[in-house]
């Protein structure tokens, strides 16, 4: 019988894990689970000790040496969310501890996320309804809005990063007749290439796409990646659509962008630096942008299905199976 705990917080827990999820966890395994009380922090020491097996997600304790004395026979960690690196230690490494991310589940909603913003913003629904609300129905007014619609054909689309929410938007723009620009450095030609995409520098995505798709890490070598230099090689009607990290987009470069005469560039941003931003902010305010507030994953019933894969993976473990979401120490530095 698994000895298992639950690490992480119970608001979140019960976010994550169904009571189908739940029933189907305990049955046949010995589970710690956190204390339901929210007003102090839990002592993790005692949920964890003597584990085997534990499972994380959002707001759930690193794992520091201290922790980890608690339960000599841990051998695998289960993520229920994307990164892992918010717990992951190198004590943690240095015990041999396996560890599985939930990151293959939550990029399906992102790259689904990324196809619809993809429809919506070339089609040019922001305008659209807009003049529809004040009453025009396709009139003369209407048909300057009417020539900026663009259909998923014959279209340039660029990608930046082959992640896997990457990988899963490139999947399916296999669905339409347009073509796919790829810029990730970690990728062969020919990799790209069997995903449906020609690989070509930041340079040539940003200059010949007319809609920009941000999904690589946050790492140092993305960090201010959509600069003032490539920002200038947009197409005036353009769109950029960041679904990453905020870290990823110079957002002063951005405003210096749309600031120039007759720029037309159309911007989606489901991340800022810092998030949320002021107030205040400019970015609240330009008529050119839409924030959309960290929804591109899952939020709502779709985490369910992180529980679900983590189950999964306990199933596939208890029976020797190999696990589909585990990573290692090596690639760490890759991932978001």
């Amino acid at each position: 019988m698994s000895s298992i705990a639950m690490l992480m917080p119970r608001r979140v827990m019960n976010r994550v894990m169904s009571e189908e999820a739940l029933q189907r966890l305990a049955g046949g395994r010995q589970v710690a689970f956190p204390p339901p009380a929210e007003g102090s922090p839990p002592s993790w020491d005692n949920v964890i000790r003597g584990a085997e097996i534990i499972l994380t997600s959002w707001n759930s304790p690193p794992l520091s040496e201290a922790l980890l004395q608690e339960a000599p026979q841990l051998k695998l960690l289960l993520h229920a969310a994307g990164s892992v690196k918010s717990v992951v230690t190198d004590s943690l490494w240095e015990r041999g501890i396996r560890v599985v991310s939930s990151a293959s589940v939550l990029s399906r909603g992102v790259a689904e996320t990324a196809l619809g913003l993809t429809i919506m913003s070339l089609k040019n629904i922001w305008d659209v309804t807009e003049r529809t609300r004040a009453g025009d129905w396709w009139n003369n007014r209407v048909d300057e809005v009417r020539s900026g619609i663009r259909e998923m054909y014959g279209l340039t689309i660029g990608c930046i990063g082959a992640g896997q929410a990457g990988r899963r938007y490139m999947e399916l723009l296999r669905h339409f007749r347009v073509k796919v620009l790829l810029y990730d450095p970690t990728l062969t030609v020919q990799q790209a290439a069997a995903l449906g995409a020609e690989s070509v520098s930041m340079e040539r995505l940003m200059s010949e796409a007319d809609l920009v798709m941000v999904l690589a890490p946050e790492i140092p070598a993305t960090y201010r990646m959509i600069n003032e230099a490539r920002l200038s090689l947009l197409k005036d009607d353009a769109v950029l659509i960041n679904l990453a990290r905020g870290s990823l987009v110079d957002e002063s470069a951005l405003q210096r962008r749309l600031s120039s005469s007759g720029c037309r560039l159309k911007v989606i941003l489901d991340v800022t630096d810092p998030e949320p931003p002021p107030a205040s902010h400019w970015l609240r305010t330009h008529p050119n942008i839409r924030l959309t507030g960290h929804i591109a994953g899952s939020v709502n019933n779709g985490l369910f299905a992180l529980g679900a894969f983590v189950l999964d993976e306990l199933e596939r473990y208890e029976s020797g199976e190999p696990l589909i979401g585990e990573i290692d120490r090596a690639g760490l530095n890759q991932l978001a």
